[in-house]
């Protein structure tokens, strides 16, 4: 990194623009998006990516930082594994930062929800990650449902075909669902099956039986959109402040929780 810094500097002294754009991007990427544990060197390979720089921009970037952090964090989630590579930096963003429906100008072009929603695999030079939105459909504005298995990506032959025919794909992630009315709405048999293939608690070890996790019974969520704003709110502050139900000093909210999922 500091090599091609001072490259970078250098080029740009003697007004090399071309050389001085592909080192410095080659130092973005390598910092940022395509970062790994080593924080000081970057592959040579990515200088590929700036041959050309006029067709940089057209470039599905987003795409390509996501199959480097799936990676990572597959690698993450095994014992062995010490640290996150990557760009961590993706997971630290506040809901105030992300534009969560971006180009909203250009959906008469370019159908982003569509784009989106499309289930299968992603490949970013010899990597390659599924993506699988019907696991969070309520980012989309849908019920969520019961997913289907994960992709076996390994038994992916050719990705660009089956890119090709991503419609077919979203036609079977959304024929399930429906749009959601409130954020935490679900089809009925999810949470059944969320808790029975999750780990909703961590709790110590026992040497008698394993105890049955108990379903929570959730309240229908209220059909009123301004109801269901106020029931959101309220939701969401007892979250933040990790409120219990049984804690008399929220007895007063757990109560309008209550009331207004009931309009």
């Amino acid at each position: 990194m500091e090599w091609l810094y001072d490259l970078f500097v250098q080029h740009r002294a003697a007004s090399s623009w071309a050389y001085a754009t592909r080192a410095y991007l080659l130092m973005l990427v390598g910092s940022t998006i395509f970062a790994d544990k080593i924080f000081t060197l970057v592959e040579a390979r990515y200088l590929l990516l700036f041959t050309d720089l006029d067709k940089c921009s057209g470039y599905s970037w987003g795409a390509a930082a996501l199959v480097t952090l799936y990676r990572y964090l597959g690698d993450a989630s095994m014992f062995s594994c010490k640290q996150l590579g990557g760009y961590p930096t993706l997971l630290q963003l506040t809901p105030a930062d992300v534009i969560w429906r971006p180009f909203e100008d250009h959906r008469a072009w370019r159908q982003f929800d569509e784009l989106c929603l499309y289930r299968g695999c992603l490949k970013w030079g010899d990597t390659v990650r599924p993506y699988l939105p019907d696991r969070c459909l309520r980012q989309f504005g849908y019920k969520q449902y019961v997913p289907s298995p994960p992709l076996d990506c390994m038994m992916a032959t050719d990705i660009d075909v089956g890119w090709i025919g991503y419609h077919q794909s979203l036609i079977t992630v959304i024929r399930p669902t429906t749009l959601a009315t409130t954020p935490s709405d679900v089809e009925d048999d999810y949470l059944e099956w969320y808790y029975c293939v999750s780990h909703p608690r961590l709790v110590p070890p026992h040497r008698d039986d394993p105890r049955e996790v108990p379903i929570p019974v959730y309240d229908a969520g209220p059909s009123d959109p301004d109801w269901a704003r106020v029931s959101t709110l309220i939701h969401r502050y007892l979250r933040q402040v990790n409120a219990e139900e049984e804690d008399p000093q929220f007895a007063d909210l757990f109560e309008a929780l209550h009331i207004s999922r009931s309009h």
